[in-house]
């Protein structure tokens, strides 16, 4: 490589860097056809949250790419990665929906909808698959949007595969990676929520209209996914009970 596409590589890397790593104070505003106060608007990339006052205003830091999630029991859950747009403008409005609830259906005995995909789980015995079938196919689980995404970027074909050394210089790969990292982290911060948040609160109350926001600071941890993943319940209990005594005493000393 020449002397001076190198250093145009390294000059580039320099400006992101630079432009990553400056902060804002974003001022918005928070919209619903409900009560839009007392709306939490949590940084979960700085570990930063406010509420929104009586007309759904609110002020945060933000930097560049930080995910700002909007929670309320009353409306969805909503979350918003901070562009360059956003940065420029200082502003941001957003429109919450509703959250309804409604009761799950309670079904007595098997019932066949006439869908294949749907009645499948209802029909005794073990479905045919590709595998029994003796037809080569995928076996392993799943993979995630930007799992695939992150296959398709660090893959190529020919003598030289371009695709991986274009998105390695422009740093698509290491974006990707680190979405990756972020969806895995959030998976299990709602399986743990949906497990031990009972058992938690329990052993150490927290205002309800907090939950969220603790589950999210909690997330965001150095150590999150060394303590929690593969772990039993017991060690991440003991696990969320420390960051829950952290994030009380933050969230006294926010309020006075």
């Amino acid at each position: 490589m020449e002397k001076s596409s190198l250093a145009l590589i390294l000059f580039l890397s320099f400006i992101t860097q630079i432009s990553f790593s400056q902060k804002t104070e974003l001022l918005g505003k928070v919209k619903s056809p409900l009560d839009v106060e007392n709306i939490h608007v949590i940084n979960k990339t700085a570990q930063l949250f406010t509420t929104t006052n009586v007309y759904g205003e609110f002020r945060i830091t933000v930097s560049l790419n930080d995910t700002i999630v909007f929670s309320s029991i009353q409306h969805k859950l909503l979350s918003i990665i901070v562009d360059q747009k956003i940065m420029t403008d200082r502003t941001l409005v957003v429109t919450l929906e509703e959250q309804l609830n409604a009761l799950d259906e309670v079904v007595v005995g098997k019932v066949l909808s006439g869908d294949i995909l749907a009645d499948i789980g209802e029909v005794d015995g073990e479905p045919m698959t590709s595998k029994k079938a003796g037809i080569p196919s995928y076996q392993g689980p799943l993979k995630t949007q930007s799992e695939r995404k992150l296959n398709e970027a660090t893959t190529g074909g020919g003598i030289i595969p371009l695709n991986p050394i274009i998105n390695a210089i422009t740093g698509r790969t290491k974006q990707l990676k680190n979405q990756v990292k972020l969806e895995e982290k959030e998976t299990l911060m709602y399986s743990i929520k949906a497990r031990l948040s009972e058992n938690l609160f329990q052993m150490n109350a927290l205002d309800q209209e907090y939950n969220m926001e603790y589950f999210y600071f909690v997330s965001e941890q150095d150590d999150f996914m060394l303590r929690c993943k593969n772990t039993s319940d017991i060690l991440v209990l003991e696990y969320l009970n420390e960051k829950l005594i952290t994030f009380k005493t933050q969230l006294k000393a926010i309020k006075n």
